[in-house]
């Protein structure tokens, strides 16, 4: 009797290497369209220089690879000739799986859509004020829709079983006292969601604004769902609740503009001559490369009982700018003084009367 090979396998070990030859096939042809697709796309991108095609190759080759296989297994699944049983079981793998990588490809898709966004605004530009509205915006925008996307995808791989169905129609009774509930658990967090809105679309602060809080310089760096995080002069970082920026004040330097006057102030004797060191502020000044031509004054703003109070007042088209300025022009000023006029620096004068001359009222001296 000749050997057939077939004859000798079980019916269910046939079924199941027909089941597998089936997925890994069609796993296969899915992949390789894939790299086709993209590898036609990266040839595109190189030839016509087109920015769109490159973040397409950048972030959605990846989640592609994955989706693309999955979506044709979900085709040809009836070819395995499974069970009913099996088959169902199955098709919800599949139909997890298949939500799973469309999601991901969804939100592959909006940083498509943010790469494409910064390449087209700078915010490194000097007056990026628009910019910046716009990146805040966008970044609140974007993580609101990828949250959405979890959270859409999520609840329709949970709705897809029955018993979870069946929990869902259960717990819907008793919705109104849970909402309730989770209303007075969830305060904070639903009062820093609607602060996060606040601040994105009325825009007190914006990413890359210059604040002062709580008595610290820095630079927006992150803005969250619950928190920003602001950037320290010296590299630290501070993080704050979004409702502070609601309900405290804070200074904000880049509101409407990054141009800002900076001060420096000099203590001299009286005898200094006023119209000279103002000369020379303006002669300092004008050859500053960080004077952006707009303000340059300077004024006795007060008189001391021993010092007179010079105020610098002096312009730079941004914050760290104008405090590199004020630095410079406070040291060279106080060189001059020193090399010009050493008698008006501060003294302290002390009048001595001789001790063997009686003293005399004041009528007999006037007479």
């Amino acid at each position: 009797m000749p050997f057939q090979l077939p004859d000798l396998l079980p019916t269910q070990l046939e079924l199941f290497l027909r089941a597998a030859g089936v997925v890994l096939g069609s796993a296969a042809v899915g992949w390789l369209l894939a790299r086709l697709f993209f590898k036609a796309l990266g040839r595109y991108a190189r030839r016509e220089s087109t920015f769109l095609a490159q973040a397409i190759g950048r972030h959605m080759c990846q989640p592609a690879s994955w989706f693309l296989p999955v979506l044709v297994i979900s085709f040809t699944l009836p070819l395995t000739l499974l069970t009913s049983q099996a088959l169902e079981v199955a098709r919800r793998l599949v139909e997890t799986a298949l939500l799973t990588t469309f999601a991901w490809c969804l939100v592959k898709a909006v940083d498509v859509v943010q790469t494409l966004v910064e390449r087209h605004y700078q915010i490194t530009a000097d007056d990026n004020l628009r910019v910046r509205k716009l990146f805040t915006q966008l970044q609140f925008v974007k993580k609101l829709t990828v949250s959405l996307i979890i959270f859409v995808t999520l609840a329709l791989v949970l709705m897809s079983f029955a018993t979870v169905r069946k929990i869902g129609t259960g717990l819907l009774t008793s919705a109104g006292i849970a909402s309730v509930i989770v209303g007075f658990a969830a305060q904070r967090s639903i009062s820093n969601l609607l602060a996060g809105f606040q601040i994105a679309f009325t825009q007190p602060i914006r990413l890359d604004d210059v604040l002062v809080v709580e008595g610290e310089w820095g630079r927006v760096e992150e803005i969250t769902f619950t928190y920003v995080v602001l950037r320290i002069w010296d590299e630290r970082r501070l993080v704050l609740p979004l409702n502070y920026f609601i309900e405290k004040p804070f200074q904000n330097w880049t509101r409407t503009a990054s141009q800002l006057l900076g001060t420096v102030f000099l203590y001299t004797d009286y005898t200094i001559p006023v119209a000279e060191v103002r000369a020379e502020l303006q002669r300092l000044v004008a050859a500053h490369p960080l004077w952006d031509k707009r303000v340059c004054v300077l004024q006795v703003t007060d008189s001391k009982e021993r010092t007179l109070e010079l105020r610098c007042l002096v312009s730079a088209s941004n914050s760290s700018q104008a405090f590199d300025l004020r630095c410079d022009v406070r040291e060279q000023l106080v060189h001059f003084i020193q090399q010009h006029y050493p008698e008006s620096l501060p003294k302290t004068r002390t009048l001595t009367e001789p001790t063997d001359q009686p003293f005399a009222p004041a009528s007999a001296a006037t007479e």
